[in-house]
């Protein structure tokens, strides 16, 4: 399976709005550490759900266009 890589600067961001949502929603302060433990446990458990909704839809998207081709792109011939 494909594991999901963040770059460091998204994963800053991201345990940075994990530590602000805990503080604001639930009352708790979370270590970078603690948001960070989260954040894996998120994405192996979340991860391959939503990438794998993410591409059926990309997939589908491009369906539509390609069953759509002759209305996108045909040319009379007259």
């Amino acid at each position: 399976m494909k594991t999901i890589d963040l770059s460091d600067e998204r994963r800053e961001a991201l345990v940075a709005h994990l530590q602000t949502l805990f503080s604001t929603e639930f009352d708790e302060t979370l270590s970078d550490f603690r948001a960070g433990e989260i954040l894996d446990r998120m994405l192996k458990t979340l991860g391959p759900t939503v990438y794998n909704q993410a591409v059926e839809d990309v997939r589908a998207h491009f369906q539509a266009k390609l069953d759509d081709l002759n209305g996108e792109v045909y040319v009379d011939e007259d």
